[in-house]
């Protein structure tokens, strides 16, 4: 599930691209995309990371197949894989570097791990078929490979706003000069199908400022880091 829902986030720059794309010696051409070969009907999301290849997994498991609300999209983040996996777990400090994140409470204890469970809000706009307001997502860790691969799933509820579930996947590839972080989520639910091309407007901006609020704060790290050393 995506931190936001903000009609103000812009889609991924050249820049992105050209990071990506500065990985490929590193990488397979084809597990870059930004957004699965459409179903009938589907609405199509710009290619920002270059061809379109197969789904993300994570031990084997991957996206809902069926959903018509799909996006994933892709960077290389110029920081160590510790540092960027520590930020993308340690959920619970999400709000203090994703400001569309308000609150995260985690319902078990120790490192994230499968069948972790948290629950987490963001606020997000009207649209032309649902009402602002706050999401209350719980997420359910399905699998987890340390510092190679994380999917979780579970429902976003809002006073209006429904979406029956989402299932999201992030995998982590070290190339040269950094990690290649990669993303793709689905969306299933009645009010959320009803207007295909806007849900998948709103979950790609949300996944594409997840990606850049996590690049700039690896990497700030890593600086600040580096300049200790």
């Amino acid at each position: 599930m995506p931190n936001t829902l903000n009609p103000q986030v812009r889609p991924a720059t050249s820049r992105t691209a050209r990071r990506v794309r500065a990985a490929l010696p590193a990488v397979p051409l084809a597990v870059f995309g930004v957004l699965g070969a459409a179903t009938p009907g589907q609405a199509a999301a710009p290619d920002h990371a270059g061809p379109i290849g197969a789904s993300l997994t994570c031990r084997g498991s991957g996206v809902d197949p069926a959903a018509k609300i799909r996006y994933r999209t892709a960077t290389v983040i110029h920081a160590p894989l510790h540092t960027i996996w520590n930020l993308q777990t340690d959920v619970e400090r999400w709000p203090s570097w994703q400001p569309p994140v308000t609150s995260v409470k985690r319902l078990d204890a120790g490192p994230l791990r499968s069948g972790s469970r948290f629950r987490w809000t963001t606020p997000v706009p009207a649209t032309t078929t649902t009402p602002a307001t706050t999401l209350t997502i719980t997420s359910t860790v399905r699998q987890l490979t340390h510092g190679t691969c994380v999917r979780w799933t579970g429902p976003a509820i809002g006073k209006g706003l429904r979406i029956d579930k989402g299932v999201h996947v992030w995998t982590f590839t070290k190339v040269r000069g950094g990690v290649l972080v990669r993303t793709e989520e689905t969306w299933t639910g009645a009010q959320v199908e009803a207007d295909v091309p806007t849900s998948v407007k709103y979950l790609g901006g949300g996944l594409e400022e997840w990606l850049k609020e996590l690049t700039a704060t690896a990497e700030a790290r890593s600086r600040h880091r580096a300049g200790k050393g």
